[in-house]
């Protein structure tokens, strides 16, 4: 069976080239997936917009409205980092719905990934850090919500905190909250996770993976995992914008492999999402979100 792979072409907004969010990065990433073969026909899905209704399990009403009208207040378009124009909203609600979507393949076939997503920094009552709608919470919600799961993980390996998922699930005792990130980074302010580990500037590859292989059994052993969210953030590498950590090409595929493998070989559906990645050299960070869906094919 082939990779379950959730995409949309709008999950592009049209950004300009030179804008920090490199918008550009979701049609080359399809590229590179086209060209490892991981991108058939028979494996993609699209997802329609989210609803609403969905969105206001994890998002204060008030600001979904706003979002969906592209009313956004200023201060919070500031946060966000961009205006919430039409194709801002329409990729925002595009992209948490094709987790949902992702998290629902991956609980049918084992391991499915969404081709956008890990917007972390969106809390409930608003969105930031260039997260407009936070996706793997509304999953969260929305699977909690109709029963199709009972207990759901979270693990955050991009290298900034995933603040607004903590917001976001503080309350829901059947969801976990771990991120990994960069100590001194982005968000300023964390909100704290159910656990978190902050890694001092400069971490490599042999300290960062030793640091994850030690944490992942501990997760396991905390109860029987029906879903994990996998946030597979690139940001970590050494040639990212925004980063501070080191981590090398190779490592980045070490961890994609003892993350996805960890839990597969303990039965656990994975949903996988891209996260964060801010190189300038966006085909080779395209290409670094494509080892997420390499390591995911290998346990399809």
């Amino acid at each position: 069976m082939p990779l379950q792979i959730v995409h949309h072409p709008d999950y592009d907004a049209g950004f300009a080239v030179n804008h920090r969010f490199p918008m550009s990065k979701y049609p080359l990433l399809m590229e590179a997936l086209r060209r490892r073969g991981l991108a058939a026909p028979g494996a993609l899905s699209m997802p329609e917009p989210a609803p609403a209704s969905r969105l206001k399990l994890a998002h204060a009403a008030d600001y979904v409205d706003q979002v969906i009208a592209c009313q956004v207040p200023e201060r919070i378009e500031r946060e966000i980092g961009f205006p919430v124009g039409p194709r801002v909203s329409l990729r925002a609600q595009l992209a948490t719905a094709g987790t949902v979507l992702a998290a629902r393949l991956a609980l049918k076939h084992g391991i499915a990934c969404n081709a956008a997503g890990g917007s972390h920094h969106a809390r409930r009552a608003q969105g930031a850090g260039f997260c407009t709608f936070n996706d793997v919470a509304v999953a969260s919600l929305a699977l909690l919500a109709e029963g199709a799961v009972e207990n759901v993980l979270i693990v955050d390996l991009d290298v900034h905190q995933g603040d607004g998922t903590a917001d976001i699930l503080k309350d829901e005792p059947r969801a976990f909250t771990f991120s990994m990130h960069g100590e001194r980074n982005y968000p300023v302010r964390k909100i704290a996770s159910d656990l978190d580990v902050a890694l001092p500037d400069g971490t490599g590859d042999a300290a960062y993976l030793e640091q994850l292989g030690a944490i992942l059994p501990e997760l396991s052993g905390q109860r029987r995992w029906d879903i994990v969210f996998y946030n597979a953030g690139v940001d970590v590498h050494a040639e990212d914008r925004l980063g501070r950590l080191a981590l090398s090409d190779d490592g980045l595929s070490a961890r994609e492999d003892m993350v996805i493998g960890h839990f597969r070989s303990h039965g656990v559906p994975l949903c996988g999402v891209i996260g964060g990645g801010y190189s300038t050299d966006v085909p080779a960070l395209a290409a670094r979100h494509a080892m997420l869906f390499e390591a995911a094919s290998r346990y399809a």
